[in-house]
């Protein structure tokens, strides 16, 4: 298999690359890259959770859409993710537990700061060992 998750440069956006045996994993190891951007995620403790059910016309509008969600989470409700279990995953829609913590300041040291998932460049593909995606973020 490829790499799983690797960053790609871009003048104003920074792109995610991410692999997976199977759509799921890609999508989630894209998510816990995203959350990556925001913060080290190994200080972020799993104590409560939150559901996601999403749908979408295809998988790169699902992509766009799921790392809306996570990015909303952490700007919108303060809630970092850290976990991510997809019951279902198809090619228009996902049903997830996220589980994760509140951002503390104290234990939370801020990277960057993300406004938006973007379209461009965007790819969600199959491949031998399995899916591969790329996204750019707006910074």
């Amino acid at each position: 298999m490829n790499v799983s998750t690797r960053y790609l440069d871009h003048p104003s956006d920074i792109g995610i690359e991410a692999h997976g045996a199977t759509q799921a994993e890609a999508f989630s190891r894209a998510a816990a890259a995203l959350i990556s951007l925001f913060l080290d995620p190994s200080k972020v403790e799993a104590t409560e959770q939150r559901c996601v059910s999403l749908t979408a016309t295809d998988e790169e509008q699902l992509l766009v859409r799921w790392l809306s969600e996570v990015l909303y989470l952490y700007d919108g409700q303060g809630f970092v993710a850290k976990e991510f279990s997809m019951t279902t995953c198809t090619a228009t829609a996902i049903e997830a537990e996220v589980r994760g913590g509140l951002f503390d300041p104290q234990k939370h040291a801020t990277r960057t700061e993300i406004k938006a998932i973007t379209y461009h460049q965007l790819g969600v593909w199959r491949e031998e060992s399995g899916w591969g995606l790329r996204v750019f973020v707006d910074l």
